[in-house]
């Protein structure tokens, strides 16, 4: 704080920013000395992170968790038996990418495959399969016999040349790429689901 000197006004101005007992607020320690300070409460302050604001979230026993796994397996197993689940998607692994798919989708996949056109393939390596009220996950995979994902091979044509250009300025040095990848169409035929879980 800066010296108070000068007129009447100045040292009034000065005596009111000075800290003294008048114009603390209740509540603030007094001052900075070891011997003056007390600590109490907690020593953390209160962030959302050390007091967060949602409500603290209660345990649930093994027997509840238990309940509550078996509760939604039935559900789940009388929604198959029905065919109550509505139209499936699946999340399926081919030709090195993973695939979010469902009826009547396309693929567009940047390589052959050995299958010719017209000819019906199986997607054996299902990650995931979901429906309206549940879903089914894999770890890693689902069973062969659990889910049956088909399609049908529509096209085996070639992407648009791409011209990859490099050029260095005041080199004479000039390099012409044309790239064409292969591609192959497919369509989704059906998701099938086994009538029974196991």
């Amino acid at each position: 704080m800066a010296a108070c000197s000068g007129s009447a006004a100045l040292w009034r101005t000065c005596s009111l920013l000075r800290p003294g007992p008048r114009h603390r607020p209740p509540g603030l320690l007094s001052g900075f000395s070891r011997t003056q300070t007390s600590v109490s409460g907690d020593l953390l302050p209160r962030t959302s992170l050390s007091s967060p604001p949602w409500p603290q979230i209660a345990p649930v026993s093994a027997e509840e968790e238990q309940r509550r796994h078996a509760a939604v397996v039935s559900t789940v197993k009388r929604l198959v038996e029905r065919q109550d689940y509505g139209r499936l998607f699946a999340v399926v692994h081919f030709a090195g990418r993973q695939w979010k798919v469902t009826d009547q989708d396309l693929i567009l996949i940047e390589n052959h495959i050995e299958a010719e056109c017209g000819d019906r393939i199986r997607m054996e390596k299902v990650l995931l399969l979901g429906a309206e009220d549940f879903t089914l996950v894999g770890r890693p995979l689902l069973g062969k016999d659990l889910v049956r994902v088909e399609a049908t091979v529509l096209e085996k044509t070639e992407s648009w040349p791409k011209v990859h250009m490099v050029f260095w300025k005041r080199h004479r040095f000039q390099r012409k790429k044309i790239i064409v990848q292969p591609q192959t169409v497919l369509r989704i035929n059906s998701i099938q689901l086994a009538p029974t879980l196991s």
